[in-house]
């Protein structure tokens, strides 16, 4: 949303929101011009306008309440976003993972190869300090999301599609409903615009056959073979990799003959690899030539909330994530054992949703058994009610079938489970905070309870 508000207000527009609690977040909105205040309240809502809100926001949200008795329109954020990114070349990148890091890397690069994009993000690209820009370029770069099929207001020219697992089912009802609304996204691609897939994800390949027999222009990347009927299918060769970055020779072929670049990047782990050969393949499409994109994509730090170092202390390092999906967050633990070294790996994660914990709690359980120690919360709830008989013991209990039951704890409050774990954490110890809720707060009271005890 906060992206949403500064890009509306780069526009011109005049933007005032509200939330719930102050944040660096709503500072710098405040910075660039947008009237902020804190909890909700009708009295907030302008005379005349229009109501901008994401899935979040429940029916019963005054604000809301008082703009529908109004009779305001009101938009979805990705309809707003859509108005935001009027007249350019819009670049939508999906996926149920990865969509943040990849549409950061795109952005980052398309600024060091000059183009200076427009792009709304959902965090804080490191490297660019903001999550929103309004450029002078004509591309702009959108997160695209997937979980309440909003991304189905966008008409990409560049669809960038990074994987098609499915999540949100509380939301698409099937498996089946997800991946149909990739192909509907898929189909909403401008005529002789592009799709850029990963062909390692059994889901985004399927999507990629039926784009294929649908006559949409396609290009794929991965380390497997390309799928039959593509333009063309760009492959990485790594040829080393750490817990901080990596370095591959990544080789297009097909349409266009062969393009070949060297990637040398500064952040870790075979996933961000992949998320930058498709960002690669997107930028060729931009205009980019091949030497040129790879070496602005070395330009790259991460995003916040991405395998974020938060500090260290005693000799422990303490690393923030919001990974909140089971591939994602086997994604990070291997990133973070190669990051350990010979140290261990220690976990404070927070599930999130009650329907994605009921729904998935075994393969959090087989992703978390990769560590030394998980220290597993209660739920976030976000938008959801509680539901009788969901919470974190779900997966830790589910743990034992996974050999890692001695190395599971649950422990329903969160600054309890920040307590655990500094206790159990010892010197060359990785320490992470993974979730995509309030758990990222709770890194600086794992560094305090360090100092304390050293």
């Amino acid at each position: 949303m906060s992206a949403v508000a500064e890009l509306l207000a780069a526009r011109g527009h005049r933007v005032s929101g509200s939330d719930q609690r102050d944040s660096a977040v709503l500072e710098h909105l405040r910075l660039v011009g947008v009237r902020t205040y804190l909890g909700h309240d009708a009295a907030h809502v302008p005379a005349t306008g229009s109501l901008v809100v994401s899935t979040a926001v429940r029916e019963s949200n005054p604000e809301l309440v008082a703009a529908r008795e109004r009779g305001m329109p009101v938009l979805h954020r990705s309809q707003a976003l859509a108005r935001a990114a009027a007249g350019r070349d819009f670049v939508a990148v999906a996926g149920a993972h990865g969509k943040t890091s990849t549409s950061a890397m795109l952005a980052v690069a398309l600024r060091g190869a000059g183009q200076d994009p427009s792009y709304a993000i959902g965090g804080t690209v490191l490297a660019l300090g903001t999550g929103a820009h309004l450029g002078t370029g004509p591309a702009f770069v959108a997160e695209a999301d997937e979980s309440d099929g909003s991304f189905l207001n966008y008409t990409p020219r560049v669809a960038l599609v990074t994987n098609v697992e499915p999540d949100h089912l509380d939301h698409h009802g099937s498996e089946a409903a997800f991946r149909r609304s990739f192909e509907d996204f898929a189909a909403r691609i401008v005529p002789g615009g592009l799709l850029v897939a990963c062909a390692d994800d059994d889901g985004a390949r399927d999507l990629v056959h039926h784009a294929v027999a649908a006559g949409t222009r396609v290009v794929t990347y991965g380390a497997g073979d390309a799928p039959a009927g593509v333009e063309a299918h760009a492959r990485p060769t790594p040829t080393s990799m750490t817990g901080h970055g990596s370095r591959a020779h990544v080789r297009r072929t097909g349409a266009g003959g062969v393009l070949e670049a060297d990637l040398e990047l500064r952040v870790g782990g075979a996933h961000m690899l992949l998320n930058a050969v498709g960002a690669w393949c997107a930028g060729l499409e931009l205009g980019v030539g091949p030497a040129e994109m790879a070496a602005a994509l070395g330009e790259f730090t991460g995003t916040g909330r991405r395998f974020e170092p938060r500090g260290e202390a005693a000799g422990v390092r303490v690393v923030d994530d919001y990974a909140h999906h089971p591939t994602e967050v086997a994604a990070t633990l291997a990133t973070a054992r190669l990051e350990a070294g010979e140290g261990r790996v220690l976990v404070v994660f927070q599930p999130h949703l009650y329907s994605r914990t009921q729904s998935f709690a075994d393969a959090f359980a087989a992703a978390l058994a990769a560590a030394d120690r998980a220290v597993v919360t209660d739920v976030y709830a976000a938008r959801e009610d509680p539901v009788p008989g969901v919470d974190g013991s779900l997966i830790t209990r589910a743990m034992a079938a996974h050999g890692a039951g001695e190395r599971a704890t649950y422990v329903a409050d969160r600054l309890a489970a920040a307590r655990v774990v500094a206790d159990l954490a010892e010197p060359g110890d990785l320490v992470m905070t993974v979730g995509a809720g309030d758990v990222t707060e709770l890194g600086d009271l794992i560094l305090d309870r360090l100092r304390e005890r050293a």
